[in-house]
C-alpha cells in the first residue's frame, strides 16, 4: 500500500529531480522509491567485480606477499 512521505530537500535537488524525472518520463516519487530498493539490495547482497571473486582467498593460507609477488601471481592467474 503507497502512502505519502513529506522531505526536506534543498531547493536545487528538488529542481533536479523533476527535471530528471521530466527527462527520464519517471514520477519523483518513483524514482525515489526505486533509489531506496536499490540501496535495500545493494545492502543485503554485496556484489563483487568478477576478478575481485577470483582471487578471494587466494592466500588464505599463506602469509602475504610483498607487493611485487602479489602482482606477479595476479598476472599469472589471469594470464590464463
Amino acid at each position: 500500500m503507497a502512502k505519502k512521505l513529506t522531505l526536506n530537500i534543498d531547493e536545487e535537488l528538488i529542481a533536479f529531480a523533476h527535471e530528471y524525472s521530466h527527462v527520464n518520463g519517471i514520477s519523483v516519487s518513483r524514482l525515489f522509491e526505486q533509489y531506496l530498493n536499490r540501496l535495500r539490495t545493494t545492502d543485503q547482497e554485496h556484489t563483487f567485480n568478477p576478478k575481485t571473486i577470483s582471487l578471494y582467498g587466494i592466500f588464505q593460507n599463506d602469509s602475504l606477499p610483498d607487493k611485487h609477488e602479489m602482482r606477479k601471481l595476479f598476472h599469472e592467474k589471469n594470464s590464463h
